[in-house]
């Protein structure tokens, strides 16, 4: 008898464990690999990157640094990215569909990102293999299509050339033909590439991938649609308090382009949207920028610690970010039956990596003083839990 085809949803508590069981096992499994406290513990108190290949030699990083002759933060980082995109590739192997679709959504961020790395390098005139070199393992696609991007022409017709032969055969293709498109409604020239900041461009295809991806997990409803609607629904507000914060100082926050070009680079989903990124869209300074971000209670917080200048801890706005969403991303491993959990272990597993690299940075560069500001993942010590048990205790 031959295999029916897969239904289109997720499947519910009766069919979810027949379609998506293995890889939702293998991914909850994957779980235990993240560092713990008592590996954090021995890191930090490591004095060379020696004694930190030791310790990691005890952990799942263990094969991935097997064969490195000398450990440095950069081999360190690409040897655990790699690590991460070996287990990742495992995942999408197991994944029948709707699952095989959303791990893919998952790899174009990616795409978008090298992508832009190619473009942004290629007008710099720097070198095409030290650029594909630096491009993320996930989101790579065929080095011919990479290697095609030096090709082109800077003429209009050469730009038209480049995105025919390479933005087009990409998966994010479309998100460049809504950039080019929308650009042409506007009335700007056709070398729009060269002439637009590689920031602004690349901030409208994270848009465009956010809205369609949201738009994906929405139809496949249930715990899927509500967990990770709302992990990219912060993913969005983040993203336009940031263009709206780094706007302060160029073009964009002229008041002739804070309602046209830098209002469009907003995604049109989150907690911020609508009625937020409208009035974000006003904003001139860091101060208005402050008192918009009051009337939203989960945003105000993290705006206290931009403001405070760090404060005693010496905490920045994307330090706050990153414990904002490591916790939300632990939480999408507490329920079932959902592809959340795919989406939080890339991201968790990155988190991790940046940890490593702080790390090892700052026993390079003699910094121990600094070496505590990292985000561990699964924390017993963590904010968010260390409170919760401090309260029980006083209970």
């Amino acid at each position: 008898m031959s295999t029916p085809a897969p239904k289109s949803q997720p499947g519910d508590m009766a069919s979810f464990n027949i379609l998506h069981g293995f890889p939702e096992a293998l991914v909850r499994g994957m779980r235990s690999s993240f560092l713990a406290d008592a590996d954090y513990h021995h890191l930090t108190q490591c004095e060379t990157l020696d004694d930190v290949r030791l310790n990691l030699s005890e952990t799942d990083y263990a094969d991935a640094l097997a064969d490195m002759n000398a450990l440095i933060p950069t081999g360190l980082q690409k040897a655990a990215v790699e690590k991460l995109v070996t287990e990742f590739q495992y995942l999408r192997t197991q994944a029948i569909e709707p699952l095989a679709t959303f791990l893919d959504f998952i790899t174009y961020e990616y795409m978008i990102e090298n992508v832009m790395l190619l473009l942004k390098g290629t007008l710099s005139g720097r070198d095409i293999n030290e650029l594909i070199a630096q491009c993320h393992p996930l989101g790579m696609f065929k080095e011919s299509t990479m290697r095609s991007i030096p090709t082109f022409e800077s003429t209009p017709r050469g730009y038209q050339d480049l995105y025919q032969t390479v933005l087009v055969d990409t998966p994010v293709g479309p998100y460049f033909s809504l950039f080019l498109q929308e650009t042409a409604s506007r009335g700007e020239v056709s070398n729009v590439l060269e002439e637009v900041e590689i920031e602004i461009i690349k901030s409208s295809l994270i848009k465009y991938w956010l809205e369609d991806f949201a738009k994906f997990v929405d139809s496949l409803g249930g715990e899927t649609a509500t967990i990770m609607g709302d992990l990219l629904k912060v993913r969005a507000d983040t993203n336009a308090i940031n263009i709206t914060l780094n706007s302060f100082g160029t073009p964009l926050n002229e008041p002739a382009m804070r309602a046209s070009d830098r209002k469009r680079l907003y995604p049109g989903l989150g907690h911020l949207y609508p009625a937020g990124t409208s009035m974000l869209a006003d904003v001139g300074d860091e101060d208005e920028l402050g008192r918009v971000l009051e009337l939203f209670p989960q945003y105000s917080s993290i705006w206290n610690v931009h403001a405070a200048g760090g404060g005693t801890d010496g905490k920045s706005i994307d330090d706050a970010f990153y414990e904002r969403d490591v916790q939300m991303l632990e939480l999408a491993f507490e329920g079932q039956m959902h592809f959340g959990a795919f989406y939080a272990y890339v991201k968790l597993k990155e988190q991790e990596i940046r940890n490593l690299v702080w790390v090892s940075e700052c026993i390079l560069q003699q910094q121990k003083e600094e070496i505590h500001k990292f985000v561990p993942v699964f924390s017993f010590n963590a904010p968010w839990r260390s409170g919760s048990k401090s309260r029980a205790g006083g209970r």
